[in-house]
């Protein structure tokens, strides 16, 4: 299974973004993907988790993005988003997309830079 994450960019400060992470590959492996999440990295910081959300559509945010980012998915087009709002210049960071297979199996995209100015 391969991530292609997109809609990276530079924004000011209050603007919006929107990322797109679209799997392809195996049917099999990606209907058995059980959940779906977005992952930022800063500079100089670690990773973290921003969204994530399951194959039925509940999501779950970072306190840091509550209110101004959503998560969504299209099952149909193998697709998942991230609408950012109100963007912040903390919010600057590569931003990965991530699919849960299970414990042992999951796939990582390449990352898009998300870069906001103040």
């Amino acid at each position: 299974v391969q991530l292609q994450a997109s809609g990276g960019g530079l924004v000011q400060a209050g603007g919006s973004l929107r990322l797109s992470c679209a799997a392809s590959g195996s049917i099999s492996i990606i209907s058995s993907i059980s959940e779906m999440r977005w992952y930022r990295q800063a500079p100089g910081k670690e990773r973290e988790l921003v969204a994530r959300i399951t194959p039925g559509g509940i999501t779950n945010y970072a306190d840091s993005v509550k209110g101004r980012f959503t998560i969504s998915r299209d099952n149909a087009k193998n697709t998942v988003y991230l609408q950012m709002n109100t963007l912040k210049p903390e919010d600057t960071a590569v931003y990965y997309c991530f699919a849960l297979r299970d414990v042992l199996r999951n796939y990582w995209g390449q990352g898009t830079q998300v870069t906001v100015s103040s």
